[in-house]
């Protein structure tokens, strides 16, 4: 492990989010909604907070401060950051608030817990104003169980353009590769996720995540061409012990800086999207504006950005043979690699955070301030 990449992976979760103070955790004390993250072992979704309130504070300041103190707040706009948090946190919360969620994913068939969750969220709708989801697909799944249409509100997931871009160079790729011991002739396979139950080991898989189709699908591609996986992101263990099963090289690095995962991008020539439900994912974003090939199920914001049903980047979740055989039309045609790298480079502009924040002041927290 390099020098550099050493730095990055020693610190854990701790150093990981400490890493956030560069983005500004918001502490507006007069700010007019609170977005709401996870307290503790803390993931993505305080990330979302911390560049919504930027793009928001941006155009409007003070409205939005970034919390784990629900219990806190006292009338305010109170948003919740996913529709577990809420759950977790909404019968504590001052009857002054009024309440956002977002609604990520989630469907009763997804196991007795989520159908629990998924019964809670119904039975508790009367005490939500607005919910907010990325992806036309949970919004029409959110619709068909009855959530009053004026209720919601669909805003993509963002991505910060400014970080996430393709090498300027062959020389950058080289070093992006070079830092990760990527090996020169290896075609890098990449998955950046957390797809093991718990914040451990993760030898239990979270299958929502798709860990068990990921580590078949690059069993398969081994086969035909000279892969290296590229793993980043926290209870990997399932996958890690699939791949050596199947005797296919990898490298694993938890991050400590979530900012670092844009170099881990410039390394790869695929990405695979295994999950087998997802409200964004963040890493399709994160691929189109880094300039990394792609193949993803048909989850999320998927079929929002390839609207062509034959698209070579999605495919059917319950297809697996139709996943791998657009894995390896890519890789055995490079021009259309290339080809799919301009597109997603044309389109990903619009999924800029100061953009999509500018879309969540509009739609969801400027009608409840008015009123």
């Amino acid at each position: 492990m390099t020098g550099g990449i050493k730095k990055l992976a020693r610190y854990g979760l701790a150093g990981f989010w400490g890493s956030a103070d560069r983005l500004g955790l918001w502490r507006c004390r007069s700010a007019q909604a609170a977005y709401i993250v996870e307290r503790g072992a803390s993931w993505s979704i305080r990330w979302d907070g911390s560049y919504y309130a930027q793009a928001v504070n941006g155009l409007h300041p003070g409205t939005l401060d970034v919390t784990d103190r629900p219990e806190r707040l006292v009338n305010r706009i109170a948003h919740f950051g996913s529709q577990f948090i809420w759950e977790l946190w909404t019968k504590s919360l001052h009857a002054s608030n009024r309440q956002l969620l977002t609604y990520f994913h989630g469907k009763p068939e997804d196991g007795p817990d989520m159908a629990r969750h998924v019964d809670f969220f119904l039975k508790n709708m009367g005490s939500v104003q607005r919910v907010v989801t990325a992806a036309s697909l949970i919004e029409r799944r959110l619709l068909s169980w009855g959530v009053p249409s004026e209720k919601l509100v669909r805003v993509p997931l963002g991505v910060d353009t400014s970080l996430f871009t393709p090498p300027t160079s062959p020389e950058e790729r080289k070093s992006a590769r070079t830092a990760f011991e990527v090996p020169e002739d290896a075609l890098c396979i990449g998955s950046f996720q957390k797809d093991g139950i718990g914040w451990g080991d993760g030898m239990e898989p979270k299958l929502i995540k798709g860990p068990d189709l990921f580590v078949a699908a690059a069993a398969r591609l081994a086969k035909r061409f000279p892969i290296f996986v590229l793993l980043t992101g926290p209870a990997r263990g399932f996958v890690k012990a699939g791949l050596e099963r199947h005797g296919i090289p990898y490298r694993h690095i938890f991050l400590s800086d979530y900012t670092a995962i844009a170099q881990a991008y410039r390394a790869l020539d695929l990405y695979l999207m295994t999950s087998r439900e997802e409200g964004g994912p963040k890493a399709l974003l994160e691929c189109l504006a880094s300039g990394v090939p792609l193949v993803s199920n048909r989850v999320g914001m998927a079929e929002d950005l390839f609207t062509d049903p034959n698209d070579p980047r999605m495919a059917e979740t319950s297809d697996f043979e139709d996943f791998c055989r657009k894995a390896e039309r890519q890789l055995d045609d490079a021009s259309l690699r290339q080809r799919l790298v301009d597109e997603g480079r044309g389109q990903i502009a619009a999924y800029d955070w100061q953009i999509v924040g500018r879309q969540l002041y509009e739609l969801a927290y400027r009608p409840l301030l008015e009123s």
